[in-house]
C-alpha cells in the first residue's frame, strides 16, 4: 500500500496530526481501531475518500504513540562548570535499542547553570524497559560553553523506575559520552575502556606534582578549575579578617603596642570574637597537662619507662610531686609520662633576636587521675643555665617555663601536626588519586568526599599565611624559614602505618588503651578510637564488596599505579610517602583497607582534633603563645608579672593571632558521612554508607553522654562537628 507520507503529499494532507481540524480529530479518536487489522479496516471511511486518508493517517499516528522519559540533569557546584552550550541526550537499553537524540532544553529557562538541578521531558516512539546507558554530549554554542555535570537521572514514570548515571567530569565538545548505570567498574571491567583512558590522560595533564619547597611534601603544579573554590566568602581570609575587626571594633589594637596588664589582655574579647578557654585556665596546671593529651597537639605525649639521662632530674627533685610513691613505683604503675621535642633541635627561626626552646618535659597522674606537669627542661642538654623547672619554683617563673615550653609546642603543631602531617601530606596523595583512579572506579567514589576543597584551601593558605612576611612570619618565632625546615624533618619520620593508623601510633606511645587505667582523661584517644573503628569498619565493607578475590586487585592497574606514585620518592615524581603496604603491587583486600582508613581519617578525625581548638587555645597569648620576645629563662630567680608582659607580642600581632585563628576554627562544610556530593549509587555501596551514618550518629551520642561528666569537655570529636575534608 502506498505509504502515508505519500497519500499526505499527493492529496495535500496536512504531515502533522497536531493540524488536524477538531472534528477530524474527534473521528481519528471515534475510529481508534482494534487490535486486528480487518477490525481496524471495516471501521474506516470507503477506501480513496478523504476523511479515508485523514483517519488512516490518525490510525499510523497512534500505532507511533510517544513515550515519556523524565530526564533530571545535576551541574556540578564548580566554578565555570555552567553551560550556554546545546546539549543532547541518546537512552540505550541493553538489547540494542535506542531513542533518537532529544536536545535538552527547557523554555525560556536558563538550564545548566552552576549547581543547578534541570528537569527535562524527552518523548520518543522508542519504548524502552530499562535505561541501560545513556548517550550524552553538547557542541560549543554560547560565550561559555564549558560544562562540568554531576549526574543524570532517568525515570520511565510508566514502570516508575530511576536510573542514575553518575558523571563527575568536564563534558568536552562534540564528544559522546556513553555512561552506563550506576557506572561503577573496576577498570578491567569496563565496558568504555577508551574513553575512560582518555579521562585519565585528561586528568594527568591538569594534576602534575611539584615540590614547591625542597624536603616539604609534593603539591600539585597549578590548581586545576575541578578544585577552585566554587564561593570565596568562607574561604576568603583576608576579606573575612577585615571584616571581623570592623564588626568587632577592635581597630585600636590594630595600631600596635604593649599591652598594660594580664587583665588588659582579656578585655579585648568582644562578644564577635568570644572568650577563648585559655583565657582563664592559662596559669593552671591541670589544664596544662590536659593541653598535653586534649589539645591541639594531643600525640606527642608517651609512657615514660626512664627518666631520660639527658634531664637534670633526680628522684630527690621529683618525690613531692608524686604523692609519696617512689618513683620507680610511679614508673611501674604507668604514672609516669614525657614529651620529648628534640626534633627542634637547631631549627632556624625567623632572625636571631628570636629564640625557639627544645624542651623536654615529665608529667605525671595524680590522685585524681590528672595530668600534671612535674619538670619542664626547656633545652635537650644538662648546663647550669638550662635548670629543670618545678612547679615549686617562683609563681610567675613557674608560668614563663611553661609559657616557653608551649612556643616550642606550637611551633611543632602548626608545623608538623597541623600543616605538614594533614594538609600536605594529604595534597600529594589527592594528586596521586586523581592521576590514576577514574571517575568511574569504586575507590575513587568512596575516596573523593574526603578531598573536597583541600587543594583550594592549601594554595589560599599557602599564599597568604605561609608566604614570606605573611601570618607565620608575623606570629611565629620560627617564621617559614623555621616551619619549612621543621615540615621536612617530621616528613621524614611520617609513616602511614603508624602515624596514619591511630591504633599503631598509640601503641608506639605506649597509650593505648580501651579502658582508661593508662592515662586517664586522654578523651582524644578514647573519641578518636570510636571514630577510627567506625571508619575502618566503613572502609573494610565497601572495599570487600568490589575485591572478592586477589585476582581482581591484582588485575586492578588504576589501583596499583595509585600504590606506585604514594611510594614512588619524590626525585622520581612521587609522594615519597614511608609505610604504605605496597611492595610492587597490592594483592590483599587488608592493604587498601589500611590505606583508604587512614587517608580518610587524616582528612577528617585527625585533621578536626588539630584544627578546630586552635582559637580557645591561640588567641589568648600567654596560653599557648608562638610568639615571644626575649629569652627564655636561663634561673630561677623569682619573675614579675612585667617580665611575662615583656615576653608577649604586640596589641596588632595579638590581633592578627585572634582574628585567623578564629577563621580556621569555623566549620565551613558538612560534617562526617554527609557528603556534600554524592558519587555512590550502587544499592549495595549506598547500604553500607548509611550503616557508617548510623554508627557515627551512636557515636555522636555516646561521646555527649562522656561529655556530661567531662570537666572540661571535649567536643572536637563529635561526628556531628567534624567535617569530612580538610576544607579550611
Amino acid at each position: 500500500m502506498m505509504g502515508v507520507h505519500h497519500w499526505c503529499t499527493t492529496f495535500g494532507v496536512a504531515s502533522s496530526f497536531a493540524r488536524l481540524h477538531s472534528p477530524t480529530r474527534q473521528l481519528c479518536k471515534t475510529l481508534r481501531p482494534p487490535s486486528s487489522r480487518a477490525g481496524r479496516d471495516c471501521l474506516l471511511p470507503p477506501r480513496g475518500s478523504y476523511l479515508y486518508l485523514r483517519a488512516r493517517l490518525c490510525s499510523t499516528t497512534m500505532a507511533g504513540k510517544s513515550v515519556q522519559y523524565k530526564v533530571v540533569v545535576k551541574t556540578g557546584d564548580k566554578k565555570r562548570a555552567g553551560t550556554d552550550a546545546n546539549v543532547q541526550i541518546i537512552l540505550h537499553d541493553a538489547k540494542g535499542q535506542k531513542t533518537k537524540a532529544a536536545k535538552l532544553d527547557n523554555f525560556l529557562r536558563d538550564d545548566f547553570e552552576r549547581g543547578q538541578i534541570d528537569k527535562f521531558t524527552v518523548k520518543d516512539t522508542v519504548s524502552l524497559d530499562e535505561i541501560h546507558q545513556i548517550e550524552l554530549w553538547r557542541d560549543d554554542a554560547g560565550l561559555y560553553s564549558d560544562w562540568f555535570c554531576d549526574y543524570v537521572e532517568v525515570t520511565i514514570p510508566r514502570k516508575n523506575q530511576e536510573f542514575v548515571f553518575p558523571i563527575y567530569r568536564w563534558i568536552r565538545p562534540e564528544f559522546h559520552y556513553e555512561i552506563q548505570h550506576l557506572d561503577t567498574f573496576l577498570p578491567q571491567n569496563d565496558p568504555h575502556k577508551a574513553q575512560r583512558d582518555m579521562d585519565l590522560e585528561d586528568i594527568k595533564q591538569k594534576y602534575q606534582y611539584t615540590q614547591r619547597v625542597p624536603g616539604l611534601p609534593c603539591q600539585v603544579k597549578a590548581i586545576p578549575d575541578d578544585e577552585q573554590f566554587s564561593f570565596d566568602y568562607k574561604w576568603n581570609i583576608a576579606k573575612r579578617k577585615l571584616k571581623m575587626i570592623a564588626d568587632s571594633k577592635l581597630q585600636l589594637l590594630t595600631k600596635g603596642g604593649k599591652w598594660e596588664g594580664i587583665q588588659d589582655l582579656t578585655k579585648v574579647f568582644t562578644s564577635a570574637f568570644g572568650e577563648p578557654l585559655g583565657c582563664k585556665r592559662w596559669s593552671n596546671d591541670i589544664f596544662f597537662g590536659w593541653q598535653r593529651i586534649n589539645s591541639m597537639n594531643h600525640s606527642l605525649i608517651e609512657l615514660c619507662t626512664e627518666v631520660p639521662k639527658k634531664m637534670g632530674v633526680t628522684d630527690v627533685m621529683l618525690q613531692p610531686f608524686l604523692e609519696g610513691w617512689p618513683l620507680h613505683q610511679v614508673i611501674e604503675a604507668k604514672r609516669l609520662f614525657m614529651v620529648d621535642l628534640e626534633i627542634l633541635q637547631g631549627l632556624p627561626c625567623k632572625s636571631e633576636e628570636y629564640v625557639c626552646p627544645v624542651p623536654i618535659a615529665l608529667f605525671f597522674v595524680n590522685g585524681d587521675g590528672r595530668l600534671v606537669p612535674i619538670a619542664i627542661q626547656l633545652f635537650q642538654q644538662k648546663a647550669d643555665d638550662n635548670p629543670v623547672f618545678l612547679p615549686t619554683d617562683p609563681p610567675y617563673t613557674w608560668m614563663m617555663a611553661k609559657m616557653w615550653y608551649n612556643l616550642a609546642d606550637a611551633s611543632f603543631h602548626q608545623s608538623i601536626t597541623h600543616l605538614g602531617y594533614t594538609h600536605l601530606i594529604m595534597e600529594g596523595v589527592c594528586v596521586a588519586f586523581h592521576r590514576n583512579l577514574s571517575q568511574s572506579h569504586p575507590l575513587f567514589k568512596l575516596l573523593a568526599p574526603h578531598f573536597l576543597y583541600l587543594i583550594a584551601i592549601n594554595t589560599r593558605g599557602l599564599e597568604l599565611l605561609v608566604a614570606p612576611n605573611g601570618w607565620v612570619d608575623k606570629t611565629m618565632n620560627i617564621g617559614i624559614k623555621g616551619m619549612f625546615d621543621l615540615i621536612a624533618r617530621g616528613l621524614n619520620r611520617w609513616r602511614m602505618d603508624i602515624h596514619g593508623t591511630l591504633p599503631e601510633d598509640l601503641k608506639r606511645r605506649g597509650v593505648y588503651c580501651l579502658n582508661g587505667k593508662v592515662l586517664p582523661g586522654y578523651y582524644f584517644r578514647d573519641d578518636a578510637l570510636l571514630l577510627y573503628d567506625a571508619i575502618k569498619t566503613y572502609v573494610t565493607k565497601y572495599v570487600n564488596l568490589y575485591y572478592d578475590s586477589q585476582e581482581k586487585i591484582e588485575n586492578d592497574w588504576e589501583i596499583q599505579n595509585f600504590g606506585r606514585e604514594l611510594t614512588l620518592s619524590r626525585e622520581e615524581g612521587g609522594c615519597g610517602l614511608l609505610g604504605v603496604p605496597f611492595e610492587d603491587k597490592f594483592d590483599k583486600p587488608e592493604q587498601l583497607i589500611m590505606v583508604f582508613t587512614s587517608i580518610i581519617y587524616t582528612c577528617s578525625v585527625a585533621h578536626a582534633s588539630t584544627n578546630f581548638p586552635q582559637y580557645d587555645e591561640y588567641a589568648f597569648p600567654p596560653n599557648y603563645p608562638a610568639s615571644m620576645n626575649g629569652s627564655p629563662p636561663k634561673d630561677k630567680k623569682p619573675l614579675t608579672e612585667e617580665d611575662i608582659l615583656a615576653t608577649l607580642p604586640d596589641k596588632k600581632t595579638t590581633l592578627d593571632v585572634m582574628t585567623v585563628t578564629k577563621i580556621l576554627s569555623d566549620r565551613g562544610t558538612n560534617s562526617l558521612g554527609n557528603f556534600e556530593v554524592q558519587y555512590i549509587f550502587d544499592p549495595d555501596a549506598k547500604q553500607i554508607v548509611q550503616e557508617f551514618r548510623a554508627e557515627l550518629q551512636r557515636i555522636s551520642e555516646t561521646i555527649k553522654r562522656r561529655n556530661e561528666s567531662r570537666n572540661p569537655k571535649y567536643e572536637w570529636l563529635d561526628p556531628e562537628l567534624v567535617p569530612n575534608s580538610i576544607s579550611i
